[in-house]
């Protein structure tokens, strides 16, 4: 084939269809309400608890995550997004906030501030796994996290409180919280012995991934989903029968403060979580129903032995993460409206009446902007009527008119969309009339 005919099949040939990538998708406007409800309500309910920001860069070094979340891990294994700099360092995407938290605490010397430092955190994390309902392989994560200070249970029930705190101010009701201890260095090891001999017995029974794991990471045979694997863990020997006395108190106390705040649990000896510095507490929170196969909306635990891995000293920690994508499909699996509605009622719709008045509403809506109002608009509509048609689709309750006869006058029609009665109000007093009644909305 000639150069010629070359380019031109080339130039021929259909462009490419661009679509997000695999796992990856688009927040669109109409999910904007969920996600303004939804970050609305954990940076309130921070702060009432007292949690400061705190962003660590979405890159950290790869190695970070070997030595906290673990090398046996699937997070690890399987699911990191890793890069190589052109200067040869080994990068990764972050696949959960924990660690690189850590690293600031230690990094900036946190630790000679007021104990414990609170602390909460939201962005966009990133695992390498297979997209299905309530996983994606980029996904946005409510991270908080309690260090410093002393191991008290208070600080394991406060981070589940705080959970808890979000979810009913979500609507999201009945939530399942499943709770279990996994013990520390002095009692695990006996426990991990028991788990190890008991799956040996099994093993031509298990999958794959758990045959590889029986003597690195015999605790994630208990997390495994696959069917054959499921049926074993009825039988496996349950920690809290294991626990030393420390941690059965501390285990103990915990469970004791959620009590004294009526949060309900259920105890699940099986529950253990997919990352190697999790030690006593560890939790997961689910929606009641059929919602609940979308997966954990809410989930953690304490991890006293993760800075002294990455150079620090065994410092008491404990925190919990919260997908925001996961939050909004079971809000809308279960038709819990967000706050769109709200934040309708408390807009105007600008229209305009005739050429003449057009120019003149672009700079009202300015002046409007400016004085605090959120106004909305479509002025590049001709027809009043379909303006409105607008207004209406979106929900708004009041809608500023204006047309020939105000701009002489200097006034505005103010219209209740809701029940179509109007008047006429002086510019100059358009905000003061807008801003009362839009607070007895």
């Amino acid at each position: 084939m000639s150069s010629v005919e070359n380019k031109k099949e080339k130039d021929q040939a259909p462009a490419r269809s661009f679509q997000a990538v695999k796992g990856m998708h688009d927040v669109l406007p109409s999910d904007e309400p969920y996600w303004e409800r939804i970050e609305g309500a954990a940076r309130s309910i921070a702060k009432r608890y007292g949690f400061s920001r705190i962003e660590p860069p979405v890159l950290e070094f790869a190695e970070l995550y070997n030595k906290t979340s673990g090398e046996t891990t699937d997070v690890v294994q399987k699911e990191m997004y890793t890069l190589k700099t052109k200067g040869g360092d080994s990068l990764a995407l972050r696949p959960e906030y924990t660690p690189g938290i850590a690293r600031a605490y230690l990094e900036h010397g946190m630790s000679r501030m007021s104990q414990p430092q609170r602390l909460i955190a939201m962005g966009h994390i990133f695992r390498h796994e297979r997209p299905q309902l309530g996983r994606a392989r980029q996904f946005t994560q409510i991270d908080l996290e309690t260090l410093g200070g002393v191991s008290d249970p208070m600080y394991d029930a406060e981070t589940i409180s705080f959970f808890s705190d979000l979810l009913a101010e979500l609507k999201i009701k009945s939530p399942v919280l499943k709770l279990n201890s996994i013990g520390c260095r002095v009692c695990r090891p006996i426990y991990r012995k028991q788990l190890i001999a008991y799956y040996k017995s099994h093993e031509s029974e298990l999958c794959e991934d758990c045959r590889a794991r029986i003597d690195t990471n015999p605790l994630r045979l208990l997390d495994c989903k696959e069917p054959e694997c499921e049926k074993l863990k009825a039988d496996a020997p349950s920690i809290l029968d294991k626990l030393c006395v420390n941690c059965s108190n501390h285990f103990k106390e915990a469970l004791e403060y959620l009590d004294e705040v009526k949060i309900p649990y259920e105890l699940d000896p099986r529950l253990v979580r997919g990352l190697d510095y999790y030690s006593r507490t560890v939790f997961e929170f689910y929606a009641s129903g059929p919602e609940g196969e979308i997966g954990a909306l809410a989930a953690g635990g304490r991890y006293d032995y993760l800075m002294e891995t990455i150079g620090g000293h065994i410092t008491p920690a404990v925190g919990g993460a919260s997908g925001i994508e996961r939050l909004i499909a079971v809000m809308r699996a279960k038709e819990i409206p967000p706050n769109g509605n709200a934040v309708a009622a408390k807009r105007v719709f600008f229209a305009h009446a005739g050429d003449l008045s057009r120019k003149r509403s672009f700079a009202l809506v300015k002046m409007l902007r400016e004085k605090g109002i959120m106004v909305s608009e479509s002025l590049t509509k001709d027809s009043l009527g379909n303006q409105l048609k607008v207004a209406d689709k979106e929900g708004i309750g009041f809608a500023l008119i204006l047309g020939q006869k105000e701009i002489y006058e200097n006034s505005l029609i103010l219209r209740d969309l809701t029940s179509g009665t109007q008047e006429a109000v002086p510019v100059d007093r358009i905000v003061d009339e807008l801003k009362r009644r839009l607070s007895a909305k």
